[in-house]
């Protein structure tokens, strides 16, 4: 029984010398990561200063940020397609450093360096992802424009005017008039009418058929759309 108690002793030692060790090994690991940057590696990570990077909307989670240079510091996870630029590498000095970044919406916060490039070209990404879309939006955002402001400049009653900028021609118009309203047709045929005359039908993407006798525009009329 004595003899027993006494193993149990030593094993209850043994325990509680490797959870120590372990301890200490955790502590060591954690000022060796802090401390683990050479100055050629810092001034590496700082060349990023200044650039702007996009969050990928494609993935439906954001890598998480932090409020504070400090692993302990609360997270947050900002909105997907938002870009950020970073301001500052943080934490140089003790070598223990931080991307300080301000999002588009004016958030600031922070990310390891370590995880930045693990999520860089994942969630991270260094060209809008929605570029060619809002380029083409910004196109047809001019293109509107100069269509409404030629059709203001028309003298044409108010009405008239008005039905155009809402892209419904009014019947009188010639054909190049209603190209200027509507934009060109897909496709254009010639027709003989109820009356024997000759008709040109040109057919929009919306099942629109305008109807043009001596160049123009006397109807329109819906088709079928599948």
């Amino acid at each position: 029984m004595k003899r027993t108690k006494i193993l149990m002793v030593k094993s209850n030692a043994v325990a509680c010398g490797v959870i120590l060790g372990l301890a200490l090994l955790f502590t060591n690991s954690k000022v060796f990561s802090s401390d683990h940057y050479t100055d050629k590696q810092l001034d590496a990570l700082e060349t990023r200063v200044g650039k702007i990077f996009w969050l990928n909307p494609r993935n439906e989670k954001t890598p998480a940020f932090l409020s504070a240079p400090a692993p302990a510091a609360a997270t947050f996870r900002p909105a997907q397609n938002e870009s950020f630029e970073i301001t500052e590498l943080a934490g140089r000095a003790a070598k223990d450093p931080y991307y300080k970044v301000k999002f588009e919406s004016g958030k600031v916060g922070y990310i390891r360096p370590e995880m930045f490039l693990e999520e860089f070209n994942a969630t991270i990404l260094s060209a809008d992802p929605l570029a060619d879309e809002k380029k083409h939006a910004d196109e047809q955002s001019v293109e509107e424009k100069k269509r409404i402001d030629w059709i203001n400049a028309q003298p044409w009653s108010l009405p008239v005017k008005e039905a155009a900028i809402k892209k419904q021609p009014t019947p009188g118009l010639d054909g190049a008039e209603v190209k200027r309203v509507l934009g060109p047709p897909r496709r254009i045929t010639k027709v003989r009418g109820a009356i024997k005359v000759s008709e040109e039908h040109w057919f929009y993407p919306d099942g629109s058929v305008l109807i043009f006798n001596n160049g123009l525009l006397s109807r329109i009329e819906k088709t079928q759309t599948k």
